[in-house]
């Protein structure tokens, strides 16, 4: 009774005070379904781990999809021989099926794999006659050793005495034949750095097509005879100017062109020879004219050479050369348009040194003006199309600059004429002082 009496005093008072504290001792001690639930997963996943670790791998005989749809693609590209339907069809076994596709895959590797092994073998070059004057066309250079004739031929044209058509071959020839011989020795001296270029890689020396003892052969009988001709042929000064060309374009400019960017302007130099043998061919003295002629082929070999060479900065760093375009591209620039601008200031002076008419400077004045503007686009721009643009433009402003030149050359006849008179009122003035 006491019992019952002390329920229905304190009891039934104070138990929703003790749900709520047990509730929170529950959560306190993590007892609720989510913790049940972790248990449970355990208990599961300790009962099973022996089941787990008893599971066979998969078998490789069963192939994916991923994989027959790459046979499919494999097959497609295979192809198949046909062969003719006999009359009595009998089924092929696998392997006899397996045996043609392996022809077939062999009959079509095997002429590229005997090609590669024909590239790796080494082969002897044989020399036939027939392609031996090529061979030696290229071996001197015979577009360069063209141009080298024409400005010697131009110099020549333009001395001021009468035409000698007689020292005229034979001033051509023996500077064709010192332009062969520099050309072939510098090829054989260039060898190993002209295989790492592709401009020069097909060079006869480089592919083994002519043998080295065979070029130094050919320089020789084309320096000797060369040199011999303008000595005794033409003049001694004449000849002296072509030995001192070679020597210069093959002992001085080619090693340079591995050292120094200096090889430009004695390349330069190399260039500006040739107009004034022509003129000393001629006349057989050293004379302004001259000097006014190599000065032009100075000038002109900066924007012709510079811009060739923008082009072929890789080649020439594969070869190894030291080229404005590659170490000094800036002063490769600067120097291309200063001298484009030199033409005109040359082409001025003719007149001046009595070469010719002043009519010559007035006509020059528009492709030298083209030329300049394409030097300045070329330093202004510094890509590969201002490049190419200048070069074009070179090949083709020389001839005419030259041209136009020989066309406004005064006459002999009016030089001589000229002179007559002065040396006529000179001896008046001598007459009238003597007594």
């Amino acid at each position: 009774g006491l019992f019952v009496w002390h329920l229905k005093n304190t009891g039934i008072r104070q138990i929703p005070c003790q749900f709520v504290h047990l509730c929170r001792v529950a959560n306190d001690r993590l007892i609720t379904f989510q913790y049940f639930n972790f248990l449970k997963r355990m208990y599961v996943t300790q009962y099973n781990k022996d089941l787990s670790q008893r599971a066979k791998p998969k078998s490789d005989s069963i192939a994916s999809p991923f994989r027959e749809l790459q046979q499919l693609d494999q097959e497609k590209k295979v192809i198949h021989k046909i062969r003719p339907i006999s009359p009595v069809h009998q089924p092929l076994s696998e392997t006899s099926s397996r045996n043609e596709l392996r022809e077939v895959n062999s009959a079509a590797v095997a002429p590229v794999r005997a090609e590669a092994k024909e590239d790796r073998q080494w082969k002897e070059m044989k020399l036939r006659l027939d392609d031996l004057p090529g061979i030696l066309a290229r071996l001197s250079k015979i577009k360069l050793t063209a141009l080298v004739v024409c400005t010697a031929s131009a110099g020549f044209a333009m001395a001021p005495v009468p035409f000698d058509l007689t020292c005229f071959l034979l001033a051509s020839l023996g500077t064709g034949l010192a332009s062969c011989a520099a050309n072939s020795i510098n090829q054989f001296f260039e060898v190993p750095f002209d295989s790492n270029m592709n401009r020069t890689k097909n060079r006869p020396l480089v592919r083994g097509q002519i043998s080295p003892l065979l070029a130094v052969c050919f320089a020789a009988s084309c320096g000797v005879p060369g040199i011999a001709l303008l000595t005794l042929g033409v003049n001694p000064l004449t000849g002296a100017l072509g030995a001192f060309n070679i020597f210069l374009y093959t002992c001085c400019y080619t090693p340079m062109k591995r050292m120094s960017i200096a090889n430009t302007w004695v390349g330069a130099v190399v260039g500006a020879i040739p107009p004034v043998m022509g003129w000393t061919a001629a006349t057989g003295s050293l004379d302004a004219g001259a000097l006014l002629l190599g000065g032009i082929l100075y000038s002109w070999q900066f924007p012709h050479f510079n811009a060739l060479s923008w082009g072929l900065r890789e080649d020439y760093s594969r070869g190894g050369y030291c080229m404005m375009s590659v170490t000094h591209p800036g002063l490769c620039r600067r120097v291309a348009l200063r001298h484009c601008l030199a033409l005109i200031g040359l082409s001025t002076v003719a007149p001046v040194l009595d070469i010719t008419t002043w009519t010559f400077p007035v006509i020059s004045l528009p492709i030298n003006l083209y030329i300049s503007y394409l030097g300045f686009r070329f330093y202004r721009d510094a890509d590969r199309s201002s490049s190419r643009k200048l070069f074009f433009c070179s090949l083709w402003h020389l001839p005419m600059l030259l041209l136009v030149m020989f066309t406004c050359k005064k006459s002999f006849l009016e030089k001589e004429d000229k002179g007559d008179l002065l040396g006529g009122n000179h001896g008046r003035a001598m007459e009238i002082r003597l007594p």
